[in-house]
């Protein structure tokens, strides 16, 4: 009999072994197999090739870790912009022109009310938004908009203090624009961070336009750039153009197409972007202070026409080759980097909202390069505006049709 069981237990015991060590082979090929298929099947726009292996249509990889998307509100008007305030609470722009704050199991305020108008024809609206680092402390809250001016329409960045009964932004002020204006409703740019010294970080757009993209390039507009303020709207001492002859001393990078996503690096505490390209070239970059991206002069992109643009070339000296790029697009805007422990396969991988792609975008990023991508809710027919990660541990993600979402370990 006592022979009978051990001959049993040792058999369960095989047994058990086997399953873990194949739940973890399981796991392990789940996370790391970098070398799949690349999530992009379609054709490329362009016949360019890449600057260096790993820059575009990388090995897909998919996350072991069993996680759901969960609708919370259908109920939002355009949303644009999306981050968490201290109490773990959102506070959302709306296209139109409003805030709302809502609860993270999809309760909304009503319209926050003293904002001060804003364009919201065509990609214009009320775009990006972050709150003070001593929100607490002040109740500040900073945002970006598109303004009509009288000799046309800016990016323009304005501050004010949220009223204690959250009704309203008292005190609205505009702090920055970013000139020339121009009679476009096109290219705004539109996102916001503070860096560590609580310092402001703008993107802005070059506005699209043929006679506007060229000021990418220009030092002495605020067209296709990143721009480094202070909360009262000054340029930063130490910005790389400080000083420098017609070059605007808030500058920080140049060579930008339409930057809608900015997020700092939680390790590294490096600056990286992503940016819309034309038909194709959709970008990745890390961003340095004082460095040209390159647009117009440089890109993966064709016109949307099929048009070549420019001289069609991909890599010049002095210009900052992408990290990554996609053709086709995935029309990048909203992004975050994952520092929650909640779900450790996304440590420090980067989540960006993916407009005409409908999904959202998972980069897993090693030494400053891609080493695998996937695709989250491709299934939910939803073009993803921005992205933020929650004081909980879940990503909170908003989308142009009106959602906003709580993706979460199940």
């Amino acid at each position: 009999m006592t022979k009978s069981i051990l001959v049993i237990l040792a058999g369960a015991a095989l047994a058990f072994a086997s399953c873990q060590k194949k739940a973890s082979e399981s796991s392990e090929s789940a996370q790391a197999d970098s070398t799949a298929a690349p999530v992009e099947t379609q054709k490329a726009n362009a016949d360019y090739k890449p600057a260096f292996p790993g820059q575009t249509r990388i090995g897909g990889v998919k996350s072991a870790t069993a996680y759901e998307g969960k609708v919370l509100t259908s109920d939002l008007k355009n949303p644009w912009g999306v981050t968490t305030l201290p109490d773990g609470r959102l506070i959302i722009t709306e296209k139109a022109g409003s805030m709302r704050i809502a609860t993270t199991d999809g309760k909304l305020s009503e319209p926050i009310t003293g904002i001060p108008a804003v364009n919201s024809d065509g990609q214009g609206g009320l775009l990006g938004i972050r709150v003070d680092p001593a929100f607490e402390q002040n109740r500040m809250v900073y945002w970006v908009f598109s303004e009509a001016r009288p000799d046309g329409n800016l990016t323009s960045v304005a501050k004010g203090k949220l009223s204690a009964d959250e009704k309203k932004i008292e005190g609205a002020t505009v702090i920055y624009r970013a000139t020339p204006a121009f009679k476009s409703n096109l290219h705004y740019g539109g996102r916001i961070l503070f860096d560590k010294n609580s310092d402001l970080i703008i993107s802005t757009g070059e506005r699209s336009d043929t006679i506007t993209r060229p000021q990418a390039q220009h030092l002495n507009s605020s067209l296709g750039k990143v721009i480094r303020i202070t909360k009262e709207g000054k340029p930063v001492k130490g910005n790389p153009f400080e000083g420098q002859a017609d070059a605007k001393p808030e500058l920080y990078s140049y060579g930008h197409r339409n930057v809608q996503g900015l997020a700092f690096h939680p390790v590294s505490g490096d600056l990286w972007e992503v940016e819309f390209g034309p038909r194709g070239g959709d970008e990745l970059n890390r961003i340095q202070p004082g460095k040209n991206y390159g647009w117009p002069t440089i890109t993966y992109g064709i016109e949307y026409s099929g048009k070549k643009i420019g001289e069609a070339i991909q890599q010049k000296d002095g210009m900052e080759q992408p990290v990554y790029y996609w053709d086709p697009v995935v029309s990048p805007s909203g992004i975050t980097f994952y520092s929650s422990d909640s779900i450790p396969e996304w440590k420090n991988n980067l989540f960006i909202g993916g407009l005409s792609s409908m999904h959202i975008v998972r980069l897993v990023i090693e030494d400053n390069k891609v080493v695998g991508e996937e695709r989250l809710l491709a299934g939910e027919g939803q073009r993803f505006r921005d992205i933020t990660e929650g004081k909980d541990g879940a990503l909170y993600a908003v989308t142009d049709q009106g959602r906003l979402y709580r993706v979460y370990k199940k």
